[in-house]
């Protein structure tokens, strides 16, 4: 703010000296001066809830940004484990406040028999790679498909593309890793791209949940989605349009300004490798 209050002084300076009468009686001036710094300062102090870089080549935008994933237009992208589990009335399968708890009340009005007969259909060209005995696995699915596994349901304008990236354990509690999550996400893009018709795609942080990926922190956590779909999209254009939505929760332990510096320098490289 001293900055900005030192160069609004310097051209009241400039300005009274080509015109004298424009800056008298002083005191107006500095008033108009102190708040017109204030105002500046409160517009830098105000916390930034979103960033937009677009992108030349590729043609696309990609938007990091504050709000509430389920009130987004286009398709929608959900993290799922490998058993692609969907139990949630004794929140002891799957949390009902997860991202995929959500997914079946909002998308689904809280009906797991279609969400899971649509999982079905989805996943019919995909032969599970294991099968857990009721002994050991009580509760929920038993049958395990590979990591990267991609689920496409519904229909279009809002597909939503169930991504395993994580693993059930029989205690049912799930645990991924970065290279899961980037093996997850390169299958994802590929889905999407095929699936998409290159329309507008919204995903959660995805990783920050109960996933437990405690290797990166979400600063981290987003900067490997945005490298993930940037260096993606050099070979294939995969959407128009990305959307990161955070929630507010975890909005204050990302860096947005920092984000932005990394999405510019992710621009500037594109346009060096195409």
């Amino acid at each position: 703010m001293l900055a900005a209050f030192g160069a609004v002084s310097a051209v009241v300076q400039f300005v009274g000296q080509l015109f004298p009468a424009a800056v008298s009686p002083p005191g107006p001036v500095l008033a108009g001066s102190v708040a017109l710094c204030l105002a500046w300062g409160l517009a830098r102090a105000r916390p930034q809830s979103a960033v937009r870089q677009e992108f030349g080549r590729p043609g696309m935008t990609v938007v990091v940004e504050e709000g509430d994933l389920f009130d987004q237009p286009g398709h929608l992208v959900v993290g799922f484990t490998d058993t692609f589990d969907t139990l949630v009335h004794d929140a002891v399968v799957i949390n009902d406040a997860s991202v995929q708890g959500q997914l079946l009340s909002r998308r689904y009005a809280g009906d797991a028999r279609r969400l899971d007969a649509e999982l079905a259909v989805a996943l019919d060209g995909t032969a599970p790679v294991a099968r857990e005995r009721v002994e050991d696995k009580p509760r929920g699915k038993r049958d395990r498909y590979p990591s990267g596994t991609v689920a496409v349901l519904g229909t279009r304008p809002q597909l939503v593309f169930a991504v395993a990236y994580s693993r059930m354990g029989d205690d049912c509690v799930a645990s991924s890793s970065v290279h899961d999550l980037w093996f997850g996400l390169d299958r994802l893009w590929d889905a999407v791209r095929r699936h998409a018709q290159l329309e507008r795609v919204t995903m959660p942080l995805t990783g920050a949940g109960l996933a437990r990926l405690h290797d990166l922190d979400e600063d981290s956590l987003l900067r490997l989605i945005l490298l993930s779909i940037v260096t993606h999209s050099w070979e294939r254009l995969v959407c128009r349009e990305l959307h990161v939505v955070i929630r507010s929760g975890e909005l204050d332990r990302i860096d947005l300004p920092e984000t932005g510096a990394f999405l510019a320098g992710l621009a500037a490289g594109a346009r060096r490798h195409l």
